[in-house]
């Protein structure tokens, strides 16, 4: 988990931040993106793709990153700004604004994913980052903690939903959901499923 940032603290980089996005497939809520830069050498044992821990054990997770990192910086993207730009420039949004938030600067970026982002910063993408990079691995944790947290939130504006269950996500009851309710504001309405109903 510490062979990318090895290399690039081989190279001379000094703050080297992994990048990762939550939300991608979702019919509803936000894009939400986290950046982390660890302390060189940091470890622990339960710092893994996010998907792969309960969500107690995550939630546990989380709070060590943010007490452990150098810092942490969290980037969103609306609904409405999915459905102007498209999921994908979304989450690239999402992940920019993530890293810009950062402080320190980082030097070096390291994004979960084959597509770098918009930056002028050196990076690099890492095709299943999340459970090959332990900076990428923590943003994970951090960005679906952050947009879990949202989705819970959102579940008390339209309970009728149950976002707080299915975070979004098109399972079954969900899309009964939007079949008997119509969309709300924080549907995507550019999704499949969420389109033909609207």
């Amino acid at each position: 988990m510490h062979q990318f940032e090895t290399e690039a603290y081989q190279k001379g980089f000094k703050y080297i931040a992994g990048v990762d996005e939550a939300g991608r497939g979702p019919l509803a809520g936000p894009v939400v993106s986290a950046a982390v830069i660890l302390p060189e050498r940091f470890t622990h044992p339960d710092i893994n793709d996010s998907k792969k821990l309960t969500p107690k054990k995550r939630d546990q997770v989380y709070d060590v990153v943010l007490q452990s990192a150098l810092a942490v910086g969290t980037g969103i993207c609306s609904p409405r700004e999915i459905d102007r730009y498209n999921i994908l420039q979304a989450a690239l949004l999402s992940m920019k604004r993530a890293a810009e938030r950062l402080s320190p600067c980082p030097d070096f970026l390291l994004i979960d994913g084959k597509f770098t982002i918009d930056s002028d910063l050196d990076q690099q993408a890492v095709i299943k980052g999340d459970s090959k990079s332990i900076s990428i691995a923590a943003a994970s944790i951090v960005a679906k903690v952050t947009r879990d947290r949202i989705m819970a939130k959102l579940h008390e504006t339209y309970p009728e939903y149950n976002f707080i269950g299915h975070k979004g996500y098109p399972t079954k009851a969900h899309k009964a959901a939007i079949l008997e309710f119509g969309p709300c504001p924080a549907h995507r309405q550019t999704f499949k499923g969420i389109k033909e109903v609207v």
